[in-house]
């Protein structure tokens, strides 16, 4: 991309940069537009304008046209994956929105872990243009599902007016309210520990494990194998056992494992391959397990505005990504030890932050009574 665009290496860390600050203030607006005006419209708009987007990327004849094509696939990327969370709770109740909500929570950790794998395949076949045919194709495909399979889960009775002082009233009702606002930051921190390995795969896997950009999987293996059984664990205990009490399980799993991750990597015979990654994936087990109770405990708060408290709590992960990813990782992966123990001290804050939230709700119920089921409507 450097040859071909005329840029340079610090120029190019801005597709990165642009995306993820367009994704995070696009987010702020998915949810709230999804209360006015259904969830599949902006699902379906979204998803079209990605497409073009990945077009416009992969035709792009010069490093200005590129990062305007990104900023467009960030503003538009990110209408799925927020408005979901509320469509589960439109449908779904109790322990059945728990188990829908722990596979979208494994989807979730399998996208970041999985692209970069993708990434490298795709390369092997052609140039960094390919990439963007791929999303393209790719994009194409879900605006179709989503056109011809999904339903409307948001009827017309239950919408909010599309204005803009209601608008921005809602997103910041959500983060005025003391327990929205502690969830938010909990499940930012629940992820953020996780993500810092993700965002430093390549320092990890290439620099402190002496691998080449073919072996990622080494690091993405153990993450996804965890976040697959714990994501499967989460389903099949909804029911079985109280939300609360399995997300606290999910913190002291992660806390654990963090710990346990630092002992290893103090001592130079743990140092390498496999002792470097097999704690990963019992850490990323605990984050799997106490997503979707983290992200259903938001929406429960704010059963009128589900759309804007998705909003809110993907926006707060989605700016704390980007400074890991940007900030934090680049200065931590320098070495094993100084990793494990960034990802632990988020650990322990989100942990924290959860038992602060226990101990301030502990006379509520640990879920809501189960919301009256939709009327059949003309979009369902």
């Amino acid at each position: 991309m450097e040859s071909q665009l005329n840029t340079t290496p610090l120029a190019l860390q801005q597709l990165i940069s642009v995306y993820l600050l367009s994704f995070a203030v696009m987010s702020l607006l998915h949810g709230p537009l999804s209360d006015a005006l259904g969830r599949k419209p902006v699902i379906l708009a979204g998803g079209t304008l990605f497409v073009l987007a990945s077009v416009w990327c992969a035709l792009s004849p010069s490093m200005e046209w590129l990062l305007a094509g990104r900023a467009l696939q960030g503003m538009t990327a990110g209408a799925g994956m927020i408005i979901s969370r509320a469509m589960v709770r439109d449908i779904f109740a109790n322990d059945a929105a728990q188990r829908v909500m722990s596979h979208i929570a494994m989807i979730f950790g399998l996208a970041p872990a999985l692209a970069p794998i993708v990434g490298g395949w795709l390369l092997g076949w052609g140039d960094w243009r390919l990439i963007f045919w791929f999303l393209t194709g790719f994009g194409a495909l879900l605006v179709a599902l989503v056109g011809f399979v999904m339903p409307e889960t948001h009827p017309v009775s239950k919408r909010t007016p599309l204005r803009v002082k209601p608008l921005v009233a809602s997103l910041w009702a959500v983060w005025a309210e003391r327990s929205g606002r502690r969830l938010a930051l909990a499940g930012m921190f629940n992820f953020a520990g996780m993500f810092c390995y993700i965002a430093a795969a390549p320092l990890f896997v290439v620099d402190l494990l002496g691998k080449g950009e073919q072996d990622f999987w080494l690091l993405f293996v153990p993450l996804i194998s965890g976040m697959i059984v714990g994501s499967w664990v989460s389903g099949r205990l909804a029911g079985r056992m109280n939300g609360r009490r399995m997300a606290t399980l999910g913190y002291w799993i992660s806390l654990g494992a963090a710990v346990v991750n630092v002992i290893l990597s103090l001592f130079p015979v743990t140092q390498g391959l496999p002792w470097s990654v097999a704690i990963l994936p019992f850490y990323s087990f605990g984050v799997a397990l106490a997503f979707p109770i983290l992200t259903l405990a938001m929406l429960d708060l704010f059963p009128t505005n589900r759309g804007s408290a998705a909003s809110v709590q993907s926006f707060v992960s989605l700016v704390a990504n980007a400074l890991v990813a940007g900030v934090v990782a680049p200065l931590v992966a320098t070495s094993l030890t100084g990793l494990a123990v960034t990802s632990l001290v988020i650990t322990m804050v989100a942990w924290v932050l959860w038992q602060r939230h226990l101990y301030v709700t502990h006379r509520e119920p640990a879920m809501p009574a189960e919301p009256p089921a939709l009327e059949p409507t003309d979009e369902m």
